[in-house]
């Protein structure tokens, strides 16, 4: 893993630095355009997600209708086990599905999103899959083809398991995707009741009632995690998207989530660091006609800092290389990583600003030696450091630092 330093070029913000303080246990807030963190508590620790899991298990569907394999006319059969386990005798959420009865998946979505239906859950989980089980296993595998590096899924309910964890940056992840891979079924988390055999339940979403401009997503309750919400809110042109999980109560939960949403929208500016087809850096290419190539970011890079902040801002490229020629233009070969004090504010990916062709053999051949004498020296510098007491800076990695980095 190689890693370019670099000036970030941010202009010095010299006043006092904002603080935010949260009751919630783990907590992150993200602007969804530059995808900026703008606050972070216990954000990779993982814990219940409880109902907050159905974001997932909607995606699971959203996607299925996307690709043409179901539509919203499609009709799933309530299962005994989804009115039994899901049903109001089962204890939770539930969109009072009848037993045996065939519903719309259009209905079955408002079951799911607007009332937490937990037979709605495991009715479409059942029929897409034949089992709740196996349909989180589809969960897993979108989750990972997603990103949600660090979230493991047991159900489609989001009833307690042993093993079912989440972290509130992979449910911030979740949520801006559903928001921007399905506008269309998005708006299905603003609607604030549903009626279905004839019981109106109003959304449990507590922001959708506040003068926030908040538009979904999902809450969660299990004893074990405390009261949790993944939320988004629009104000300005600005989509911010926050969760909270560890609360003690439903009033608790909602007072620390409008809190968190009103701060963000508040307490920050934005700073352009890169324009759009912008160099941010070389990088190395090895066996290519030339011996790097500029990486690009296909929109602006943008990064939200808080208004009288003086944290100290730092970017780095990050690539697995060197990258190998031929390299195609467009092509992704690097991430761009901003951190803001001790954390990571920004990580967008960086592509190749143009192509590389393959070198000539005599080029490829120096540049292999050149790889080869590199090794040897870099093998020597660390067994001698580590003769030293000195510990390396990763197993196995490298890198190469430009000018220091920013700060702002």
């Amino acid at each position: 893993m190689l890693a370019v330093l670099f000036g970030t070029a941010l202009p010095s913000i010299p006043a006092r630095a904002q603080t935010f303080q949260t009751a919630a246990v783990h907590a992150i807030l993200i602007d969804a355009e530059s995808g900026s963190v703008l606050f972070e508590k216990a954000a990779d620790e993982p814990f219940s997600p409880a109902s907050m899991a159905k974001l997932m298990t909607a995606e699971i569907v959203f996607r299925a209708i996307k690709e043409g394999r179901l539509s919203l006319d499609s009709e799933f059969t309530v299962t005994e086990d989804a009115w039994r386990r899901g049903g109001a005798g089962g204890g939770g959420s539930s969109m009072f599905a009848q037993v045996n009865s065939r519903i719309k998946l259009s209905d079955l979505l408002r079951g799911l999103i607007v009332q937490s239906g937990n037979d709605a859950a495991i009715t479409i989980a059942e029929n897409m899959a034949g089992t709740e089980e196996a349909f989180a296993g589809i969960m897993n595998q979108r989750a990972k083809e997603i990103g949600l590096t660090r979230s493991t899924f047991r159900n489609a309910t989001g009833y307690s398991a042993p093993d079912q964890k989440v972290t509130a940056r992979d449910m911030a992840r979740i949520a801006q995707y559903l928001i921007d891979t399905y506008p269309e079924f998005y708006k299905i988390y603003s609607e604030r009741e549903f009626t279905w055999n004839k019981i109106k339940q109003q959304n449990r979403n507590p922001l959708l009632t506040l003068d926030i401009g908040a538009d979904g997503l999902k809450t969660g309750y299990l004893e074990e995690s405390g009261y949790a919400l993944t939320g988004s809110a629009v104000q300005n042109g600005q989509r911010l998207i926050m969760v909270v999980s560890g609360l003690k109560t439903a009033r608790d939960r909602a007072a620390e989530a409008r809190k968190l949403m009103e701060w963000g929208f508040r307490a920050f500016e934005p700073r352009q660091v890169f324009g759009a087809n912008e160099t941010v850096a070389e990088v190395s290419v090895f066996g290519g006609e030339k011996g790097s190539v500029p990486v690009v970011a296909n929109k602006p890079v943008r990064l939200l800092l808080p208004r009288g902040s003086s944290d100290r801002v730092a970017a780095k490229v990050v690539y697995q290389g060197p990258i190998v020629a031929p390299v195609e233009q467009g092509r992704e070969i690097a991430r761009l990583r901003v951190t803001r004090g001790d954390s990571l504010a920004l990580e967008q990916p960086l592509y190749a600003g143009e192509s590389v062709a393959a070198g000539t053999l005599t080029q490829r051949a120096m540049d292999a030696a050149l790889e080869v004498g590199t090794d040897l020296v870099r093998r020597a510098f660390e067994k001698a450091k580590g003769g030293s007491g000195s510990g390396t800076a990763g197993s196995g990695g490298t890198s190469a630092a430009g000018a220091a980095s920013g700060n702002s």
